[in-house]
């Protein structure tokens, strides 16, 4: 099997926003130029405080800053694995002053205008702590931080990092599909740093089903998260708690999730047309990238 780049290049050319294009290409292409344009189509998302709304989230399109956002720039910024955007320590102190005493990030802060933003973002309690969400923030944190010194000495890390840690501990059934996902993620790519995350990989992995498949419990028919959702990366801690046929056997999946138009598709719900084609975007993103780092690369 191999998946078809130049495919997936007219995809996001009819389907995607510039910004999953410029990904594409920092992925495909490499070099300085295309990282720093990754960066460059980030700021149109970006506010004054220093976070990011804007729909950088597709299902939250109302303009004002959200840990959501937060999720996505980092993520982007891993893709192209951006040393020196100008712009990251202004979003860590954003992250600051939207932590919550406990060290925690509310699942979202108020929002604006709910139009065509998912109702779990709208209706979420911004005075409570969601370990879903800052795991999946610090999660992405971490992974800039290998190329990023100024996220890695960020004080708002830690801080975070160490609310994320006592959630972990705490939990004694197996969590909500997306807790679950987001926190493998972050002891992954904590333990670089954090030799206690081993304990807490350990501790997670009696959640992990043998095939690392996830249902979503309450999404859309069929949601379901898989092992690469949350162990991308070859040679990583986390994929110490997978049977090395279930990678490949999920590899093989995403490698067969290529449609004839070029793209990948999503099985979790949208909130608008513009979200719908949007995700799609991503989805095709992720892929490439998961397949490239898996060895699995295409023609």
């Amino acid at each position: 099997m191999s998946i078809d780049l130049g495919r997936a290049r007219t995809f996001l050319t009819s389907h995607a926003r510039i910004l999953d294009r410029r990904r594409f290409e920092a992925l495909t292409s490499g070099g300085e130029a295309a990282r720093q344009a990754v960066v460059s189509a980030l700021d149109g998302y970006r506010n004054p405080d220093g976070g990011y709304g804007w729909g950088l989230e597709p299902d939250l399109r109302a303009p004002e800053s959200q840990p959501g956002g937060a999720l996505h720039a980092f993520e982007a910024l891993v893709d192209a694995e951006a040393a020196n955007s100008p712009h990251t320590a202004a979003l860590l102190d954003w992250l600051n002053t939207a932590t919550l005493p406990d060290g925690g990030l509310p699942f979202a802060l108020p929002v604006s205008d709910p139009a065509a933003c998912a109702p779990f973002w709208v209706q979420a309690n911004p005075e409570e702590s969601s370990l879903q969400i800052t795991a999946a923030v610090v999660a992405q944190a971490h992974r800039l931080a290998r190329w990023d010194g100024s996220v890695r000495d960020h004080p708002w890390l830690e801080t975070a990092t160490r609310y994320c840690f006592d959630a972990i501990r705490r939990i004694e059934e197996a969590p909500f599909a997306y807790v679950l996902s987001f926190a493998l993620q972050l002891v992954d790519a904590a333990s670089d740093t954090h030799p206690e995350a081993r304990d807490l990989l350990d501790h997670l992995g009696q959640f992990v089903p043998r095939d690392g498949a996830v249902a979503v419990v309450g999404g859309a028919e069929g949601e379901t998260l898989h092992l690469l959702d949350y162990a991308p990366e070859p040679d990583r801690p986390v994929r110490v708690l997978l049977d090395p046929g279930a990678v490949s056997a999920d590899l093989d999946r995403l490698e067969r999730g290529q449609l004839p138009d070029g793209g990948w598709a999503v099985d979790f719900t949208s909130y608008s047309d513009a979200a719908s084609l949007e995700w799609r975007g991503h989805a095709t993103v992720a892929a490439v990238s998961v397949l490239r780092r898996n060895g699995r690369w295409g023609s």
